[in-house]
């Protein structure tokens, strides 16, 4: 792949917002492995030196008029459905207008670009409530401030593909893996189980719902899917799923048998999100088409994700 657009050298120039959120941290060191002569330009989080507020729409042209990239990876988003329930001004602030502010910033400085905007499967809402795996041809029907917010933000992406834009839409499933927020329920439950473990917490693990299902994917095979969809300079939308619907009580069963310690698990109330959708899975036959597969196993991934906290509650 040869990215179009002005450089000060021959190599690739990458921008990725949201480069040291949990995914962005894991691309970016995918990246350096597999392209080291990308060169990656990843602006620190807001009100740090150097930062980029997405929401800033003046920062966000000159950082890409002087910049110029060859590809744009758009992750910065307020990617928790709680938080945008919580705050959804911020959300919409965050994930729409941030959006319309990079791709307006590419279209006047950087029109030779290529986008990579990491939207959601949360963004099918309704769509979800079927039998079968869910394909990128299916209605957006959102029902959470997190979820609209990203299905408006995908429909202004294609909308600028339509007049020109060179654009790809990664629309990730739920993964996980180390690093991520204990606001996902894999890291706060395997979280609990370490501080339950080290004596930090009585041996009550707290639950939300155990019978939802979700298409669950290791963090490293998605950035493999983004990095494969860069490197292909693949345009239209790309669903990034396993194709399998883990039921979230399996996935604590698997992490509660690799505890030490015997642990009571008890359902919080506060916990059951309201406007559920039972069953999520995804259909990414478009995605396995260019070679893609997933090549980490659940219990690996669970494994990860459990000896990370271990590590860090021993550190404190």
């Amino acid at each position: 792949m040869t990215p179009a657009g002005p450089m000060d050298d021959a190599r690739p120039r990458v921008l990725i917002t949201g480069a040291g959120g949990f995914v962005g941290r894991h691309l970016a060191a995918a990246l350096r492995e597999r392209h080291p002569g990308w060169v990656l330009d990843m602006p620190a989080a807001p009100g740090a030196p150097g930062g980029l507020d997405v929401t800033d729409a003046g920062a966000v042209s000159q950082w890409i008029e002087s910049r110029r990239p060859d590809i744009v990876v758009h992750l910065a988003a307020v990617a928790a459905v709680t938080a945008s329930v919580k705050d959804p001004r911020l959300a919409w602030r965050v994930n729409l207008d941030g959006t319309l502010n990079l791709v307006l910033a590419m279209q006047a400085h950087a029109p030779g670009a290529h986008l990579l905007f990491v939207s959601s499967a949360e963004v099918y809402g309704d769509s979800l409530n079927g039998p079968e795996p869910i394909d990128e041809t299916a209605l957006l029907q959102p029902v959470n401030p997190y979820a609209a917010s990203k299905a408006a933000a995908d429909i202004l992406v294609r909308q600028a593909a339509v007049t020109g834009l060179s654009a790809t839409i990664a629309r990730a499933f739920n993964h996980t893996g180390p690093g991520q927020s204990d606001a996902f329920v894999t890291p706060n439950f395997a979280g609990q189980i370490a501080r339950i473990e080290a004596g930090l917490q009585a041996p009550v693990i707290e639950v939300g719902s155990l019978d939802d299902e979700r298409d669950f994917l290791d963090v490293a095979d998605v950035v493999d899917a983004y990095a494969l969809l860069l490197e292909r300079h693949e345009a239209g939308v790309f669903n990034v799923a396993s194709g399998v619907a883990w039921r979230i009580g399996d996935i604590l069963d698997r992490l509660l048998s690799a505890a030490r310690c015997k642990i009571e698990v008890r359902v919080d109330q506060s916990r059951l999100r309201a406007a559920r959708i039972p069953r999520v899975v995804g259909d990414a036959a478009r995605l396995r088409s260019l070679g893609w597969r997933p090549m980490r196993t659940i219990d690996d991934t669970l494994q990860a994700v459990l000896e990370e906290h271990r590590l860090a509650v021993a550190r404190n």
